[in-house]
């Protein structure tokens, strides 16, 4: 599976990432929500007055490999996420980076609000397979990276704070085990109460949809073969 960046984090923060599936790390954290076999926890960040989440959970018919090829394949997210605008990798001297243009800011999807602006987000991230305890664990970390290769759009909001991870193993059966850290901050001029009201839904809304994906994936491929 293809990763954009190599080395751009440092091993600890797969590690963490790793433990947070079989010891969950909660500590401080509040819990927020359980929906559809997912527990979600935030954690109230004073700068920006916005909410990081960790999310804990379990997809019972996918198994971890194909969560995260999903998580990576970038092609079969213009087709299932269609809050997608522009989803596609950039050369820049920094490396391979991927743009990201969404048409409301996440988790503020399919809203009828008149100030929300369109957002972009500029990240790098990486995929490492790894085995701990003789159970291989993959794990995917992304946080956002500004580079002067990509020129920010006018009328268009850059997210200059953004990070993201994932951490998939088997969940013993035929499904996966998996751990989200999720923080992002849209900026522009919508109210953070807004955004953490939106987050209630828009956080399982968005698992929702990557687990239907995950499901059709395999079919996907076949096509693709078939295609080509």
């Amino acid at each position: 599976m293809a990763t954009e960046l190599c080395g751009l984090f440092p091993d600890d923060d797969f590690n963490r990432a790793i433990d947070e599936l079989d010891k969950p790390d909660v500590d401080g954290w509040e819990f927020f929500v359980e929906s559809h076999g997912v527990t979600i926890y935030r954690l109230f960040n004073e700068g920006s007055g916005l909410y990081e989440y960790k999310i804990y959970g379990e997809l019972d018919d996918v198994t971890p490999d194909i969560c995260a090829q999903v998580y990576m394949d970038l092609d079969y997210r213009k087709m299932w996420d269609s809050y997608a605008k522009v989803l596609e990798v950039r050369k820049c001297k920094e490396g391979n980076l991927v743009y990201w243009e969404v048409n409301y800011p996440f988790p503020l999807w399919n809203r009828d609000v008149s100030f929300l602006n369109n957002n972009q987000y500029l990240y790098g991230r990486e995929l490492r397979e790894l085995d701990k305890d003789g159970k291989k664990v993959w794990i995917v970390l992304a946080k956002s990276i500004q580079s002067p290769d990509v020129a920010e759009k006018s009328g268009v909001v850059r997210v200059k704070d953004y990070l993201q991870s994932a951490a998939l193993c088997t969940n013993g059966s035929s499904g996966t085990k998996a751990f989200m850290r999720y923080y992002d901050n849209p900026e522009g001029n919508i109210p953070t109460w807004l955004i953490n009201w939106a987050a209630k839904t828009g956080v399982p809304q968005f698992l929702t949809m990557m687990h239907a994906a995950c499901r059709g994936y395999p079919k996907y491929l076949e096509a693709n073969r078939r295609a080509t």
